[in-house]
């Protein structure tokens, strides 16, 4: 076994392979960038070597700079984690030039694995399963066309060297071809130094469900299960869970089988993915492999009780896989969410700052047992930056079925406390609370669907829940009746009672911007909150300088969490949040009275959501556009994002061109009119 390990990456895989190795007894060295000098994965290593500045193709993703760490810890072998150099065969073959073992598979495999036009004609030789389509490069987008007027639309193209959702686009008819083209190609040759694409028939309402596979270097392999990874935005994973609802006993054996016979034609050994879309009649098709760590690798550990990190160090230091696939064995249901620093108001924009906040969710309030996980790579007061993936965390939540997973992962969410920066915690929030979700009626247009391209919880269309309402009022009593109760002591050092507070009893609860009617009232240690004839008990001992309000309604247990405000407080829970203000009954009418401004005509600026790389300008000024027209295209993470107009109007100004660099909330355009 290894004395010692250098991860190549950052963040929370960094973080997790540190896990592993340390409980091997494994010394573990770190490197980072100038921008992560305090991150977590530099505090949890044994050592820690600085190879560049914030920019990753001059820190981890600069070969030699590794190189040289590796020469100065002594480290024995390297684990790529994720992302950046994990699937660089390059990487792998100047690491074993140089001695060093790849914790992963054999380059070659890489190589062949990496290209999915060489890795979709692999798997037709195996005889597994493949999309109808063309798996040579296309060479432009007249050829494009006619090769999709030869399979019929709608048709998916794809980056060959793709990954991570990027160098993806859906065409579903003729006239978006040529744009589709030029965006992925581009997107492909940002991304992966390769702009070449294929293309594929594009199968309507599919699943997504991948197999783990696990090699050894002895001529063992097994697959580990299945994992259902359907909820996606922007071919970019979102929920992951294992088991799949969808699959059965024979459909995992088939599934599996097709994805030990592929790893086997790659001569692949390592820790391995074998993905595929899945149709209504469960015929599954291969779609890519990827040779590295899944990011949702946990759920898989916690349904097999099998620890990837430590099978892959094992297998690299050329040990024997020590069970068989009859020894495999999936008990209870896990369920992982990512949790994103972006916006989701804002089409789900990264967002960059300071994590001001960040309290987890306290396993202690969902019984004795484990019953979550959260893979972390973020202190409280570190700093996201334009440079890296904006993952803070993955909450995992595991039960002895599905439903109590689900259940388990909506009370994780509504305590996972984050603030500082924008992210997606009431957006997943939303997710799990959907009934087709809890159902399991779920494809990868499964969040198109239902939120659009973006998402804002206090405009959810829908009341809050009664007992979220209760709440309400009972936080409300909490706080105009504190005062009464607080007392001082003088100079003497006499006690001096709190002033007496005649408390009214009807309020209107406004949560965002909808009355509410309550009745309030002191019962024992709790709060009698009545409204439309129902009776409320809330019973806390929330204070207002907590964050979370936790307590029962009616004998059952309830969260939410509390922002205070300037004129009320805002409460979220299950994807929805309510800004609230408690007002008397006439103060409500008196509102509602008021008329409605309807939208300004005045000109409005455009903004850059994000910093990044101007594309390019799609308007012109003094062009006339539509709500839901493209204006511009900018790139950030290697990814392009469409602005798009808001509304109807004219633009008035631009203040930028293609190929400029824009930072966060510059003035891009003027819009005027609507």
């Amino acid at each position: 076994m290894f004395e010692s390990i250098l991860i190549a990456n950052r963040g929370e895989i960094a973080c997790r392979v540190i896990r592993s190795s340390r409980a091997m007894g494994i010394r573990t060295v770190a490197v980072y960038s100038e921008a992560d000098r305090d991150a977590l994965h530099v505090d949890m290593a044994s050592d820690a070597v600085l190879i560049g500045p914030p920019p990753a193709l001059q820190s981890y993703l600069n070969i030699d700079a590794i190189m040289a760490a590796i020469e100065e810890t002594g480290a024995e072998a390297v684990h790529p984690g994720y992302g950046f150099l994990s699937e660089n065969a390059a990487f792998a073959e100047r690491l074993a030039s140089e001695g060093v073992t790849f914790v992963g598979p054999p380059s070659p495999a890489i190589r062949t694995l990496g290209d999915k036009i060489q890795a979709k004609q692999l798997a037709a030789t195996a005889g597994v399963p493949t999309v109808p389509g063309y798996a040579d490069p296309i060479a432009d987008a007249a050829e494009a066309a006619r090769l999709a007027r030869d399979i019929g639309y709608p048709v998916m193209l794809k980056a060959s060297a793709g990954g991570g959702g990027k160098g993806i686009r859906k065409v579903m008819e003729a006239s978006e071809l040529e744009e589709a083209f030029r965006a992925c190609t581009s997107e492909a040759e940002a991304s992966f130094g390769d702009g070449r694409v294929f293309l594929e028939k594009l199968i309507l309402k599919p699943r997504h469900i991948e197999i783990q596979v696990l090699a050894d270097t002895h001529g063992n392999a097994v697959y580990l299960g299945e994992r259902e990874c359907s909820i996606q935005r922007r071919h970019q994973k979102v929920l992951e869970e294992a088991p799949s609802p969808f699959v059965d006993p024979e459909m995992r054996a088939r599934m599996g089988g097709s994805a030990v016979d592929l790893a086997r034609a790659a001569n692949y050994f390592s820790a391995g993915t074998v993905e595929f879309i899945v149709d209504a009649d469960r015929n599954y098709y291969f779609l890519e492999m990827n040779t590295r760590l899944q990011v949702e690798h946990p759920v898989t550990e916690e349904v097999t009780g099998t620890d990837l990190v430590e099978q892959m160090i094992r297998v690299a230091a050329g040990e024997e896989l020590s069970f068989g696939q009859d020894d495999v064995t999936i008990e209870g249901w896990a369920i992982e969410a990512r949790l994103y620093a972006e916006d989701p108001a804002r089409g789900f924009l990264p967002s960059i700052g300071r994590v001001a906040r960040y309290r987890e969710p306290v396993s202690g309030a969902f019984g004795t047992s484990k019953t979550i996980r959260i893979d972390h790579g973020v202190n409280e007061g570190d700093t996201i930056n334009r440079h890296y993936d904006p993952m803070l965390a993955k909450l995992i939540a595991i039960g002895d079925d599905r439903m109590q997973a689900v259940t388990r992962m909506r009370a994780a969410l509504d305590e996972f406390y984050v603030r500082g920066v924008n992210h997606n915690m009431a957006f997943l929030g939303a997710v799990v609370a959907d009934e087709d979700f809890a159902a399991g009626n779920i494809s990868t247009d499964f969040i198109g669907d239902k939120f659009g391209s973006r998402f804002d919880p206090t405009e959810v269309d829908r009341d809050p829940e009664p007992w979220l309402v209760a709440v309400a009022g009972a936080i409300h009593w909490r706080r105009i009746s504190r005062g009464s109760r607080l007392v001082t002591r003088s100079m003497d050092d006499q006690v001096i009672p709190g002033r007496p507070v005649t408390l009214a009893a009807d309020w209107v609860v406004m949560a965002n911007g909808r009355p509410f009617p309550v009745e309030l009232a002191e019962a024992g240690d709790g709060v009698e909150v009545r409204r439309n004839g129902q009776t409320y008990v809330v019973s806390s001992d929330w204070t207002p300088s907590r964050y979370i309000f936790k307590g029962t309604v009616n004998g059952e247990p309830v969260c939410a969490q509390y922002d205070s405000g300037s004129v009320g407080f805002r409460l979220t829970a299950g994807g929805y949040a309510a800004e609230i203000q408690m007002v008397s009954p006439r103060a409500a009418e008196m509102i509602a009275d008021i008329p409605d401004r309807g939208a300004s005509g005045a000109a409005r600026n455009i903004v850059s959501p994000m910093p990044g790389l101007m594309v390019s300008i799609d308007v012109e000024v003094g062009q006339e556009v539509k709500a839901g027209d493209a204006v511009a295209v900018i790139e950030a993470m290697k990814m392009e994002n469409q602005l798009i107009a808001e509304r109807d109007g004219t633009i008035a100004e631009i203040n930028c061109a293609p190929g400029d660099s824009v930072e966060v909330n510059q003035v891009l355009m003027v819009f005027e009119g609507g």
